[in-house]
């Protein structure tokens, strides 16, 4: 990771003051690390080409780990986020009590092109309905929820682990 001047001093960052020179945005440590996969979870579901926009933004906002919460947000990609919209969608369907069956047509691949893109998957989301608006961010705020204490956990078993190593080594040569 980068250390604090060289933050300072980049020419990127400079113009930004403050906000983006706070440690925890950059230090690895628990806090700042699980928040920040937290932050990459709950982000990683916002539509659209804004994920990690939205990361890094809440990043400062919470003063959590900026370059984990951006590349958490990687796990929503081509291959996973269609599941990821339909299990939001059945999660939202579940809060809401309406029917879990999906339309075949709701998950049918929209026509557009890179004219219109943004126009044709807004209609596609809000045909979706309520089920989906609501599962969205219902599934973000629950991803969000266990990777900080998977982090936490995973975090606190390494830190053990390494302690009961440490002990080991010394006595071993105290013997």
């Amino acid at each position: 990771m980068p250390n604090h001047e060289s933050i300072r001093q980049n020419r990127w960052i400079r113009p930004f003051g403050a906000w983006l020179q706070h440690h925890n945005l950059w230090h690895l440590h628990r806090r700042s690390v699980s928040g920040g996969v937290a932050v990459g979870m709950f982000c990683g579901l916002i539509p659209g080409p804004f994920q990690m926009l939205g990361a890094a933004l809440m990043s400062v906002l919470f003063r959590v780990n900026l370059p984990i919460a951006m590349a958490t947000t990687l796990y929503t990609n081509p291959f996973t986020i269609v599941p990821l919209y339909v299990l939001a969608y059945k999660l939202g369907a579940l809060v809401t009590g309406q029917s879990h069956a999906l339309a075949a047509a709701h998950f049918n691949e929209p026509d557009m092109d890179w004219s219109n893109w943004f126009s044709v998957m807004l209609d596609w989301v809000v045909s979706l309905g309520k089920p989906f608006a609501i599962g969205l961010p219902l599934l973000a705020v629950v991803l969000a929820v266990l990777g900080y204490i998977v982090v936490r956990i995973g975090w606190r078993i390494h830190v053990l682990v390494q302690w009961r190593k440490r002990a080991a080594r010394r006595k071993q040569r105290g013997a």
